[in-house]
């Protein structure tokens, strides 16, 4: 896109998340969506990388035929296949689709560092697989093997096609809210109930301490995927406050009945993870749990609980606290940045 030379500096009134005056990096100020930049900072003070964590301990439990249990291993095997393909949808959202069409320099700046933390999340999958020795094929084909993972994938890729569709662009009322479907789908969904009763299996083996290397890396994740939550939250609340016209009686009912329905996938899913049960966890405990994870997720949007139902595993709110962490690089205790910690 060519500058504009001799231009007038952009009025933060006419800021928009989309449909706004046209704007990029270069035209940071005047900043309109703060928390946006929020999320940008508390992600560069909380970089990491997956070689950082030992893999030894989970390296020698895996080898050994008595430290995990084969409905363990099916449950770890499962949830990684989910794990690998997830984030790679997540990150061609980012930057194939959300990116091109918000006009919000500072919120296009942290899609560019979540885009960055997607990539880091594929990585640790991947160093997971490859120090346990895994059968590679297997996990990352796991998409298109396992109806569970397939159906959760296809899902989100179905309701989100249209916005990737090269001539596809906002500035309609029909559009526009096609637009925000496709971020409500991506950070409700795909990001806040999909991820979030995997990463419960995975504290799962932390609390037995097994595989705890792995569930170290899971939970740095689980720390990044809170930030992006909370960010994507706070542009769909950004986008109902602009443009108010969108968030019709029946694009709500549309939202809710799109919740329910990955509900039913994820508890599908947590079938196939859990034919006998873990841990004391098992199919029956995780739909109560989905459910009420979905609730907290409608609330965050102003869209009222469908189940009304307890936390059954409270345990994870500990598992979401990083306040304290130990440092990669030393031993002593360090403070986390906590800007996208979640509410339980």
């Amino acid at each position: 896109m060519p500058i504009n030379k001799g231009a007038s500096s952009v009025d933060i009134n006419k800021r928009r998340i989309i449909n706004g005056a046209d704007a990029d990096v270069m035209q940071l100020y005047p900043m309109r969506h703060t928390f946006a930049w929020d999320a940008y900072m508390v992600g560069n003070s909380n970089h990491w990388l997956p070689t950082e964590i030992s893999m030894q301990r989970d390296i020698e439990q895996w080898k050994s035929p008595t430290a995990l249990t084969a409905d363990e291993r099916q449950a770890f095997e499962t949830v990684l296949g989910f794990f690998t393909t997830a984030d790679s949808i997540a990150a061609n959202n980012v930057v194939l689709a959300l990116y091109k069409h918000i006009t919000s320099p500072e919120c296009r700046m942290y899609l560019l560092r979540q885009g960055y933390e997607e990539a880091i999340h594929t990585h640790a999958y991947q160093y997971i697989v490859e120090s346990l020795g895994m059968d590679e094929s297997k996990i990352f084909n796991m998409y298109r093997e396992v109806e569970s993972i397939y159906n959760k994938d296809n899902m989100v890729l179905s309701l989100n096609e249209g916005i990737f569709d090269p001539a596809f662009k906002t500035g309609t009322f029909e559009n526009d809210q096609k637009f925000l479907e496709n971020l409500i789908v991506f950070s409700l969904i795909m990001e806040g109930i999909f991820f979030y009763s995997s990463f419960a299996v995975m504290f799962g083996f932390q609390r037995q301490n097994k595989l705890t290397g792995s569930a170290e890396q899971i939970q740095y994740i689980m720390r990044d995927e809170s930030q992006h939550l909370n960010f994507g939250i706070n542009m769909i609340n950004s986008i109902k406050e602009e443009q108010p016209e969108l968030w019709t009686p029946e694009f709500q009912t549309r939202i809710v009945d799109l919740v329910k329905r990955a509900v039913v996938l994820e508890y599908t899913f947590a079938k196939e993870v859990f034919p006998n049960g873990i841990f004391g966890m098992n199919a029956a405990g995780f739909k109560q749990y989905i459910e009420h994870i979905a609730d907290r997720r409608l609330a965050t949007v102003g869209l009222p609980a469908q189940y009304n139902v307890e936390n059954p595993f409270p345990w994870m709110s500990e598992a979401v606290d990083l306040n304290k962490e130990k440092n990669f690089f030393e031993t002593r205790v360090t403070e986390y940045k906590t800007g996208g910690q979640l509410n339980w």
